[in-house]
């Protein structure tokens, strides 16, 4: 088989339903850049083997491959499918995405037009005909893994700003040898929400002076989940999301002189006010999201001052690990 330029990996788990229709999506795209794609399967139960078994038989889809990875969780996937990549550059999107058809394609270009890039990514939005809720609006994104930044490039730095989504990320395949993998720490397992992983991996490029790149015409749509478009759902989103921003310990978000059962102080000046505006019975929605965020935080703070973690621990050290 031909040498791919791009290696598109897709994780999975139990989503056969839904696997099918992203599949069709990167099987069909627009010619003009060689790629292969890895489907890696988390251990899925359902039908999601003979499904892809049954693809891979028909006419044209030489380039799709199959492997398993025991270990659960989404970084372990991931992993299992940079080892098994091929192409210079490895793009990554999820089981309930569909890219667009020049997706691949796009990406190829992106990285020619900026070769100073390491990292590109680009636009996440609802897939046609997704009905969301009055008070969903863009601001209310992050748990939906939704992302638009504009319709103009712009070099991102995660530290002061927006950072890309995996569901529409592709990293040059060198760059995995500078900074490492993804880190199961700070993963999604199984139907787990708020995870880091894929933010946690781009501050370390961002510590390595690696290069992100936001590209408006690098395309995929989401389909957004039913139960996603509830507020219980936004609420137990950011309750992880605090529990995962404590266990990265990114120096950069923690910086502050006070600090309380290891939590910074402006967390806790944000919670106090937060507080006061619920017992005025002024707190709204977003406010209510931040207490859940604070309170996922403190939890794992104090759980681990109970059960200590390796003193020093942070972002820039996380690089040196290695493949399981």
């Amino acid at each position: 088989m031909k040498q791919p330029e791009v290696s598109v990996i897709l994780a999975t788990y139990n989503r056969c339903e839904v696997l099918r229709g992203a599949l069709e999506s990167l099987m069909n795209q627009e010619r003009g850049a060689d790629y292969e794609i890895i489907l890696v399967d988390n251990n899925s139960t359902d039908e999601t083997r003979s499904m892809v078994d049954a693809m891979r038989k028909k006419s044209g889809y030489e380039n799709l491959s199959y492997c398993f990875e025991a270990a659960q969780g989404v970084a372990y996937a991931r992993n299992k499918g940079i080892s098994q990549a091929r192409g210079s550059i490895i793009a990554f999107t999820d089981d309930d995405i569909r890219p667009s058809p020049n997706w691949v394609l796009s990406i190829s270009e992106g990285f020619k037009k900026f070769p100073e890039a390491d990292c590109i990514g680009g636009k996440v939005l609802p897939a046609a005909g997704t009905k969301f809720p009055e008070w969903l609006t863009k601001q209310h994104w992050a748990p939906l893994a939704l992302l638009d930044l504009g319709d103009r490039p712009m070099q991102l730095d995660v530290y002061t700003g927006a950072g890309l989504v995996a569901a529409n990320l592709a990293v040059r395949a060198s760059v995995f040898a500078d900074v490492g993998l993804f880190i199961p720490q700070f993963q999604r397992v199984k139907n787990s929400i708020g995870s880091l992983e894929d933010h946690e991996f781009q501050l370390r490029l961002r510590a390595a002076d690696k290069r992100l790149m936001y590209l408006p015409d690098v395309v995929t749509y989401a389909h957004v989940l039913e139960e996603r478009l509830s507020k219980s759902y936004h609420r137990r989103w950011h309750f992880g999301h605090g529990h995962f921003y404590a266990l990265m310990r990114d120096g950069q978000f923690e910086l502050s002189r006070f600090r309380l059962f290891d939590v910074p102080g402006h967390l806790y000046r944000r919670a106090y006010s937060n507080a006061l505006r619920w017992l005025s019975g002024k707190l709204d929605f977003e406010q209510e999201l931040e207490i859940q965020f604070f309170w996922g935080f403190f939890r794992q703070r104090f759980a681990d001052r109970r059960a200590p973690l390796r003193q020093g621990e942070s972002i820039s050290n996380k690089g040196s690990y290695a493949p399981h």
